[in-house]
Protein backbone atom coordinates (compact mmCIF):
# COMPACT_ATOMS: atom_id res chain seq x y z
CA UNK A 1 0.00 0.00 0.00
CA UNK A 2 1.30 3.60 -0.65
CA UNK A 3 1.64 6.09 1.90
CA UNK A 4 -0.78 8.73 0.82
CA UNK A 5 -0.19 11.23 3.27
CA UNK A 6 1.32 14.75 2.89
CA UNK A 7 5.31 14.63 3.21
CA UNK A 8 6.74 14.83 6.59
CA UNK A 9 9.30 17.44 7.41
CA UNK A 10 10.91 16.94 10.66
CA UNK A 11 11.19 20.73 12.78
CA UNK A 12 14.49 21.81 13.67
CA UNK A 13 13.36 20.86 17.47
CA UNK A 14 11.46 17.30 18.11
CA UNK A 15 8.52 17.89 21.10
CA UNK A 16 6.51 15.01 22.14
CA UNK A 17 2.79 14.74 20.58
CA UNK A 18 1.47 12.52 23.49
CA UNK A 19 -1.25 12.18 21.04
CA UNK A 20 0.46 10.69 18.13
CA UNK A 21 1.85 7.40 19.94
CA UNK A 22 -0.36 4.86 18.29
CA UNK A 23 -1.69 1.95 20.19
CA UNK A 24 1.17 2.26 22.63
CA UNK A 25 0.42 6.60 23.24
CA UNK A 26 -0.20 5.86 26.95
CA UNK A 27 2.86 4.03 27.93
CA UNK A 28 5.56 5.77 25.85
CA UNK A 29 7.19 8.58 26.98
CA UNK A 30 10.35 10.19 25.75
CA UNK A 31 11.66 9.95 29.57
CA UNK A 32 12.98 7.64 31.91
CA UNK A 33 12.51 6.56 35.58
CA UNK A 34 9.44 5.78 37.39
CA UNK A 35 5.85 6.45 37.32
CA UNK A 36 4.36 6.00 40.48
CA UNK A 37 5.23 4.36 43.51
CA UNK A 38 4.28 0.12 43.58
CA UNK A 39 6.24 -2.19 45.69
CA UNK A 40 7.01 -5.78 43.42
CA UNK A 41 5.84 -8.78 45.74
CA UNK A 42 8.70 -11.24 47.06
CA UNK A 43 8.47 -15.05 46.65
CA UNK A 44 9.97 -17.46 48.93
CA UNK A 45 12.68 -18.94 45.80
CA UNK A 46 16.76 -17.93 45.22
CA UNK A 47 14.99 -16.10 42.33
CA UNK A 48 12.33 -13.69 41.83
CA UNK A 49 11.60 -13.18 38.28
CA UNK A 50 9.29 -9.89 36.75
CA UNK A 51 8.15 -10.57 33.28
CA UNK A 52 5.52 -11.11 30.69
CA UNK A 53 5.33 -13.68 28.04
CA UNK A 54 6.81 -11.57 25.23
CA UNK A 55 9.66 -13.32 23.10
CA UNK A 56 12.08 -11.86 25.48
CA UNK A 57 10.08 -12.53 28.91
CA UNK A 58 10.09 -16.53 27.42
CA UNK A 59 13.74 -16.82 26.51
CA UNK A 60 14.02 -16.44 30.39
CA UNK A 61 11.36 -18.49 31.62
CA UNK A 62 12.65 -21.59 28.99
CA UNK A 63 16.01 -20.94 30.82
CA UNK A 64 14.95 -21.36 34.37
CA UNK A 65 12.58 -24.43 33.31
CA UNK A 66 15.43 -26.17 31.86
CA UNK A 67 17.63 -25.88 34.75
CA UNK A 68 15.20 -27.21 36.31
CA UNK A 69 14.93 -30.18 34.34
CA UNK A 70 18.34 -30.94 34.52
CA UNK A 71 18.03 -30.94 38.53
CA UNK A 72 19.03 -27.65 39.22
CA UNK A 73 16.74 -26.89 42.49
CA UNK A 74 18.66 -24.42 43.17
CA UNK A 75 17.40 -22.57 40.15
CA UNK A 76 13.64 -22.54 41.60
CA UNK A 77 11.76 -19.06 41.10
CA UNK A 78 8.74 -17.17 41.48
CA UNK A 79 7.60 -15.77 37.98
CA UNK A 80 5.56 -12.11 38.85
CA UNK A 81 3.35 -11.06 36.25
CA UNK A 82 4.74 -7.33 35.04
CA UNK A 83 1.16 -5.71 32.37
CA UNK A 84 3.06 -4.27 30.33
CA UNK A 85 0.12 -2.64 28.42
CA UNK A 86 -1.03 -1.43 31.91
CA UNK A 87 2.42 0.46 32.58
CA UNK A 88 3.63 -1.84 35.06
CA UNK A 89 7.31 -1.07 34.08
CA UNK A 90 7.29 2.26 35.20
CA UNK A 91 6.82 1.27 38.93
CA UNK A 92 9.14 2.52 41.23
CA UNK A 93 10.45 -1.16 42.46
CA UNK A 94 10.46 -2.41 39.00
CA UNK A 95 12.72 0.77 38.01
CA UNK A 96 15.01 -0.22 40.81
CA UNK A 97 15.76 -3.42 39.38
CA UNK A 98 16.01 -2.27 35.62
CA UNK A 99 16.22 1.06 34.91
CA UNK A 100 15.07 0.70 31.27
CA UNK A 101 11.77 -0.36 32.29
CA UNK A 102 11.41 -3.03 30.18
CA UNK A 103 10.71 -6.86 31.00
CA UNK A 104 12.10 -9.30 31.80
CA UNK A 105 13.81 -8.15 35.56
CA UNK A 106 15.47 -10.85 37.88
CA UNK A 107 16.60 -10.51 41.08
CA UNK A 108 19.04 -13.09 42.20
CA UNK A 109 18.46 -13.55 45.73
CA UNK A 110 20.54 -17.17 46.02
CA UNK A 111 23.72 -15.19 47.94
CA UNK A 112 24.01 -12.96 50.84
CA UNK A 113 23.53 -9.92 48.76
CA UNK A 114 20.69 -9.89 45.64
CA UNK A 115 21.50 -9.01 42.82
CA UNK A 116 19.56 -7.63 40.19
CA UNK A 117 20.18 -8.51 36.52
CA UNK A 118 18.14 -6.80 33.68
CA UNK A 119 18.09 -7.38 29.57
CA UNK A 120 16.81 -10.75 28.90
CA UNK A 121 20.52 -11.79 27.19
CA UNK A 122 22.72 -10.66 30.43
CA UNK A 123 20.14 -12.75 32.31
CA UNK A 124 20.67 -15.50 29.69
CA UNK A 125 24.37 -15.14 30.30
CA UNK A 126 24.28 -15.07 34.01
CA UNK A 127 22.32 -18.29 34.34
CA UNK A 128 24.35 -20.34 32.56
CA UNK A 129 27.74 -18.74 34.25
CA UNK A 130 25.93 -19.48 37.56
CA UNK A 131 24.67 -23.02 37.10
CA UNK A 132 27.94 -24.20 34.33
CA UNK A 133 24.87 -25.23 31.68
CA UNK A 134 24.13 -24.22 28.28
CA UNK A 135 26.89 -22.41 27.22
CA UNK A 136 30.32 -23.97 26.46
CA UNK A 137 32.87 -23.07 29.32
CA UNK A 138 36.05 -22.47 26.64
CA UNK A 139 37.01 -22.59 23.04
CA UNK A 140 35.00 -22.32 19.37
CA UNK A 141 31.86 -23.31 21.03
CA UNK A 142 31.84 -20.57 23.44
CA UNK A 143 32.74 -18.21 21.19
CA UNK A 144 30.16 -18.83 18.19
CA UNK A 145 27.19 -19.41 21.17
CA UNK A 146 27.98 -16.30 22.49
CA UNK A 147 27.89 -14.63 18.97
CA UNK A 148 24.55 -15.88 17.97
CA UNK A 149 23.07 -15.30 21.52
CA UNK A 150 24.50 -11.24 20.45
CA UNK A 151 23.29 -11.36 17.22
CA UNK A 152 19.56 -11.97 18.19
CA UNK A 153 19.96 -8.99 20.99
CA UNK A 154 20.87 -6.77 17.70
CA UNK A 155 18.54 -8.21 15.48
CA UNK A 156 15.46 -8.48 16.99
CA UNK A 157 14.85 -4.69 17.37
CA UNK A 158 14.84 -5.02 13.45
CA UNK A 159 11.81 -7.30 13.92
CA UNK A 160 10.17 -6.13 16.69
CA UNK A 161 10.16 -2.52 16.78
CA UNK A 162 10.98 -2.26 13.15
CA UNK A 163 8.91 -4.64 10.93
CA UNK A 164 6.08 -5.61 14.02
CA UNK A 165 5.31 -1.92 14.40
CA UNK A 166 4.78 -0.86 11.15
CA UNK A 167 3.52 -3.73 9.51
CA UNK A 168 0.64 -4.45 12.45
CA UNK A 169 1.04 -1.44 15.12
CA UNK A 170 1.15 1.95 13.00
CA UNK A 171 -1.44 3.82 13.07
CA UNK A 172 -0.72 4.30 8.97
CA UNK A 173 0.98 2.13 7.14
CA UNK A 174 3.89 3.29 5.56
CA UNK A 175 4.97 1.74 2.54
CA UNK A 176 9.02 2.00 2.78
CA UNK A 177 8.86 1.63 6.68
CA UNK A 178 7.59 -1.64 5.79
CA UNK A 179 9.40 -2.70 2.77
CA UNK A 180 12.66 -1.94 4.22
CA UNK A 181 11.73 -3.57 7.43
CA UNK A 182 10.80 -6.56 5.67
CA UNK A 183 13.69 -6.45 3.94
CA UNK A 184 15.81 -6.74 6.68
CA UNK A 185 14.09 -9.46 8.58
CA UNK A 186 13.76 -11.43 5.82
CA UNK A 187 17.29 -11.51 5.38
CA UNK A 188 18.19 -12.48 8.65
CA UNK A 189 15.98 -15.09 8.24
CA UNK A 190 18.24 -15.90 5.71
CA UNK A 191 21.03 -15.70 7.93
CA UNK A 192 19.82 -17.90 10.54
CA UNK A 193 18.73 -20.62 7.31
CA UNK A 194 22.40 -20.64 6.41
CA UNK A 195 23.75 -20.77 9.93
CA UNK A 196 20.88 -23.96 10.52
CA UNK A 197 22.07 -25.52 7.61
CA UNK A 198 25.53 -26.37 8.31
CA UNK A 199 24.56 -27.07 12.21
CA UNK A 200 22.15 -28.17 14.05
CA UNK A 201 21.88 -25.86 16.53
CA UNK A 202 22.73 -22.27 16.82
CA UNK A 203 26.36 -22.93 18.92
CA UNK A 204 26.94 -25.90 17.12
CA UNK A 205 25.94 -29.68 18.16
CA UNK A 206 24.52 -28.33 21.50
CA UNK A 207 21.58 -26.87 22.64
CA UNK A 208 22.60 -23.50 24.17
CA UNK A 209 21.24 -20.12 25.66
CA UNK A 210 21.78 -18.91 21.74
CA UNK A 211 18.71 -20.95 20.83
CA UNK A 212 16.79 -19.74 23.70
CA UNK A 213 17.36 -16.38 22.60
CA UNK A 214 16.70 -16.63 19.01
CA UNK A 215 13.60 -19.10 19.46
CA UNK A 216 10.83 -17.24 20.99
CA UNK A 217 11.64 -14.45 18.59
CA UNK A 218 12.29 -16.03 15.00
CA UNK A 219 10.69 -19.17 15.90
CA UNK A 220 7.49 -17.60 16.39
CA UNK A 221 7.86 -16.08 13.08
CA UNK A 222 8.74 -19.34 11.41
CA UNK A 223 5.22 -20.40 12.35
CA UNK A 224 3.55 -17.40 11.11
CA UNK A 225 2.41 -16.86 14.81
CA UNK A 226 4.32 -13.28 15.43
CA UNK A 227 2.41 -10.19 13.55
CA UNK A 228 0.27 -11.95 11.06
CA UNK A 229 2.91 -12.15 8.88
CA UNK A 230 3.49 -15.58 7.77
CA UNK A 231 2.00 -15.35 4.59
CA UNK A 232 3.25 -11.82 3.64
CA UNK A 233 7.17 -12.70 4.92
CA UNK A 234 6.45 -16.63 2.99
CA UNK A 235 8.12 -18.05 6.10
CA UNK A 236 7.72 -21.86 4.98
CA UNK A 237 10.65 -21.29 3.07
CA UNK A 238 13.05 -20.77 5.63
CA UNK A 239 13.68 -25.14 6.01
CA UNK A 240 16.01 -25.15 8.40
CA UNK A 241 14.74 -22.76 10.32
CA UNK A 242 11.13 -24.47 10.59
CA UNK A 243 13.10 -27.74 11.18
CA UNK A 244 15.05 -26.10 14.08
CA UNK A 245 11.78 -24.16 15.33
CA UNK A 246 9.72 -27.60 15.40
CA UNK A 247 12.83 -29.34 17.31
CA UNK A 248 13.05 -27.03 19.92
CA UNK A 249 9.17 -26.79 20.43
CA UNK A 250 9.23 -30.01 21.33
CA UNK A 251 10.74 -29.82 24.49
CA UNK A 252 9.16 -29.84 27.07
CA UNK A 253 11.12 -27.28 29.63
CA UNK A 254 10.24 -24.96 26.32
CA UNK A 255 6.71 -25.82 26.65
CA UNK A 256 6.53 -25.17 30.13
CA UNK A 257 8.33 -21.45 29.93
CA UNK A 258 6.41 -19.97 27.38
CA UNK A 259 3.01 -20.59 29.49
CA UNK A 260 4.69 -18.82 32.37
CA UNK A 261 3.23 -15.39 32.53
CA UNK A 262 1.28 -15.28 29.27
CA UNK A 263 -1.82 -13.25 29.47
CA UNK A 264 -3.16 -13.80 26.51
CA UNK A 265 -3.58 -16.80 24.10
CA UNK A 266 -5.53 -20.33 25.23
CA UNK A 267 -6.58 -20.18 29.02
CA UNK A 268 -4.69 -23.56 29.30
CA UNK A 269 -1.25 -22.12 27.59
CA UNK A 270 -1.80 -18.94 30.54
CA UNK A 271 -0.21 -19.60 33.74
CA UNK A 272 0.01 -15.59 35.35
CA UNK A 273 2.21 -16.54 38.06
CA UNK A 274 4.85 -19.31 38.76
CA UNK A 275 5.80 -20.33 41.98
CA UNK A 276 5.95 -23.97 42.48
CA UNK A 277 6.30 -26.47 39.23
CA UNK A 278 2.78 -27.82 40.14
CA UNK A 279 1.11 -24.80 39.18
CA UNK A 280 1.38 -25.98 35.58
CA UNK A 281 -0.78 -28.72 36.66
CA UNK A 282 -3.03 -26.39 38.89
CA UNK A 283 -3.53 -22.93 38.16
CA UNK A 284 -3.50 -22.36 34.06
CA UNK A 285 -6.20 -19.87 33.51
CA UNK A 286 -8.92 -22.27 32.40
CA UNK A 287 -8.31 -24.30 36.00
CA UNK A 288 -8.85 -20.79 37.29
CA UNK A 289 -11.19 -19.31 35.75
CA UNK A 290 -14.97 -19.18 37.18
CA UNK A 291 -17.31 -21.80 35.79
CA UNK A 292 -19.68 -20.01 33.44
Amino acid sequence: MTDTTAEYVPPKVWTWNKENGGRFAAINRPIAGPTHDKALPVGKHPFQLYSMATPNGVKVTVMLEELLALGHSGAEYDAWLINIGSGDQFGSDFVAINPNSKIPALMDRSGPTPIRVFESGAILLHLAEKFGEFLPASGPARAETLSWLFWQMGSAPYLGGGFGHFYAYAPTKIEYAIDRFAMEVKRQMDVLDRRLAESEYLGGDAYTIADMAVWPWYGGLAKGLTYGAGEFLQVQDYKHVQRWTDQIGERPAVQRGRKVNAAWGEPANQLHERHDASDFELRTQDKLAPAT
